[in-house]
């Protein structure tokens, strides 16, 4: 399954309910685009048991404030709209899916 890019209308109602990991990135930032193939890879794999979507941060500014990014990639693993986990910078694909699974 392709990876959604969330915005200012979408966000809320897709990490209310569930474990939804949302990658906040840049187009511009090099790391960011060094994360996305594994992002897509954990997108493409869940087994419907998590969501995973994308936020750009230039163009959801308001969601990147609420939510305190002050760095690109930031993950963040929701569960039922709640934070659950953070994780900044480049991680493996382990890491990310631990985080998910903890979160489960």
């Amino acid at each position: 399954m392709a990876v959604e890019h969330l915005n200012d209308s979408n966000f809320a109602e897709k990490i209310k309910s569930g474990v939804v990991l949302v990658d906040f990135f840049a187009t511009w930032c090099g790391p960011c685009k060094m994360l996305t193939p594994t992002v897509e890879e954990i997108g493409a794999e869940s087994d419907g048991s998590y969501a995973v979507y994308k936020v750009d941060i230039d163009e959801c500014g308001d969601i990147a404030m609420d939510f305190g990014i002050m760095s690109v990639p930031t993950m963040i693993v929701f569960k039922d709209g709640a934070e659950a986990e953070r994780m900044i910078g480049v991680q493996p694909k382990t890491a990310i899916l631990d985080a998910i699974a903890k979160a489960k």
